[in-house]
C-alpha cells in the first residue's frame, strides 16, 4: 500500500517519505513495520482534576493554619466592619474560596501548553507506552505469519516515542538495541522534521530486522506501509 492521505498534521509528501522508507526497509526483511503519529496519547483529565483538587485543599489548609490572618484580610478587602465569625460563616467562606480556587485551576488548564506542562513526566511516559502497546495489540500484534511486526509510535504533545515489537522479534532483539533508531528519529523530530524522523527510525529498524529476519521468498506484505495519523 503506497498511497498517502493528506491530513491537518502532515502533508501528502511527508506521508510519502515515511511510506517509501517502510517499503524500502521491508524489501530486505520478513519484518513488518507500522508507523503511527498521534497528536496525544491521553487527555489527562484526571491529572487536571488532581491539580485543581490540590489547589482547593491548600486553600483550606491555609485557612485552617492562619484563620485570623485570612479572615482579617477578607474583612479589609471587603471593607467590612470587624465582625465575629461564626463557624457557619467560616465554613461558607472556606467552601466558596476552595470552590473558586478549584474552578480557576481547572480552567487555566484548558490551555493545552500549560496542561501538558503540569503533567508529571513519569505519567506521560507511562501513558504513551500504554497507548503504544494498545495500538500495537490492535493493529500489529500476531498479525504476521512469523510474528515479526514492529510499531514505531510518536506522540507529539508528550514529546515521546515508543517502539513495540512482536514475540519473535522480542525473543531475538534486546530492547536497548532500538536505542539508535529512537535517537535517529528524535534528532529529526526535535528539528521539526517529523516525517524524516520516522523515516530515519524505519531505516534503522530495517537494518536490525534484516539481520535477524532476512527476506524470504514466501512472505507477503501483511501490514500497511503508510503512515497512520491519529
Amino acid at each position: 500500500m503506497t498511497d498517502a492521505r493528506e491530513t491537518p498534521g502532515l502533508s501528502v509528501a511527508e506521508h510519502n517519505v515515511v511510506t517509501a522508507a517502510v517499503t524500502a526497509a521491508e524489501r530486505t526483511t520478513d519484518g513488518e513495520i507500522v508507523t503511527i503519529v498521534a497528536d496525544r496519547s491521553d487527555g489527562y483529565s484526571d491529572v487536571a482534576l488532581a491539580w485543581a483538587a490540590a489547589a482547593a485543599f491548600v486553600t483550606l489548609a491555609v485557612l485552617a493554619i492562619w484563620p485570623d490572618c485570612i479572615l482579617g484580610l477578607y474583612d479589609r478587602l471587603t471593607n467590612a466592619w470587624a465582625q465575629e465569625w461564626t463557624p457557619r460563616a467560616i465554613f461558607a467562606l472556606a467552601a466558596t474560596v476552595a470552590a473558586m480556587k478549584f474552578l480557576a485551576v481547572l480552567l487555566v488548564q484548558l490551555w493545552p501548553p500549560l496542561k501538558y506542562l503540569l503533567v508529571p513526566a513519569p505519567i506521560k511516559s507511562a501513558r504513551v507506552r500504554g497507548r503504544a502497546i494498545d495500538l500495537f495489540k490492535v493493529g500489529a500484534e500476531k498479525r504476521t505469519v512469523g510474528l515479526t511486526g514492529v510499531l514505531i509510535y510518536l506522540s507529539m504533545r508528550e514529546h515521546r516515542a515508543e517502539i513495540v515489537a512482536d514475540e519473535a522479534i522480542v525473543a531475538k532483539v534486546a530492547p536497548e538495541v532500538w536505542g539508535d533508531a529512537m535517537a535517529a528519529m528524535l534528532v529529526e523530530v526535535k528539528a521539526g522534521r517529523v516525517a524524516e524522523g520516522m523515516a530515519a527510525a524505519v531505516r534503522a529498524i530495517g537494518v536490525i530486522l534484516a539481520e535477524h529476519f532476512p527476506k524470504s521468498d514466501a512472505n507477503p506484505n501483511e501490514l500497511p506501509d503508510r503512515l497512520i495519523e491519529l
